[in-house]
């Protein structure tokens, strides 16, 4: 448990906290409060399998062009607008637009800014194109279905009658958490059919 703001308290950077200690490559399910370019830098880096849903993309004008129409070659660091005009990537990740914006047709639907657009680019872009278009196939789709629901429902098991913690203090609420945590995960065992064997625990 972390606090609710602050450095290091998003849901994508305590992600990145949990991956450390998975000492084998898994599957990571998530919404996309944790699809930030650093933990699926992480993702890659352990090699698990990337099935956090991607965030959706936000056009600088009201139905116009959003990232994933610009064309972007990170390898030779260059980037296409919609327009077919191309310009270099610059050290800090800017594409810069303006002069080809001057007498573009497709100026309304790109920006608003007066001097032109500017492509501003993150250092995990690439990680982020490839998830937007792996979330777009059925087989992403189904998985991600498949297994959502019993998320939400995990979830809504945790903070039934328990929306605000009980304690004062990070340290205090921890140990309550991990506490609840375990009794809900050994209610849905025993929902399973959790028995004793002769020699060890099974479930029917």
């Amino acid at each position: 448990m972390s606090k609710a703001s602050g450095t290091g308290s998003s849901d994508a950077a305590v992600g990145i906290e949990l991956l450390a200690s998975e000492p084998e490559p898994v599957t990571v399910l998530a919404d996309s409060a944790y699809g930030s370019g650093e933990l699926r830098g992480e993702l890659a880096a352990g090699a698990h399998l990337d099935l956090v849903k991607p965030a959706p993309l936000r056009p600088a004008v009201p139905g116009g062009f959003t990232v994933d129409d610009f064309t972007v070659e990170h390898t030779t660091r260059t980037a296409t607008c919609p327009a077919g005009a191309t310009r270099d990537i610059t050290p800090a990740g800017n594409a810069i637009f303006t002069t080809a914006c001057r007498s573009c047709a497709l100026r309304a639907r790109c920006t608003t800014s007066v001097s032109g657009k500017t492509l501003h680019l993150r250092p995990h872009d690439a990680l982020q194109r490839a998830a937007r278009v792996s979330a777009r196939s059925p087989d992403w789709q189904n998985e991600y279905r498949q297994h959502r629901p019993m998320v939400e429902r995990s979830i809504a098991w945790l903070t039934r009658q328990n929306r605000r913690v009980r304690y004062r203090g990070v340290a205090n609420n921890d140990l309550w958490l991990h506490h609840r945590v375990a009794a809900v995960n050994l209610r849905r065992l025993i929902t399973l059919g959790l028995d004793r064997t002769a020699t060890n625990w099974a479930i029917a």
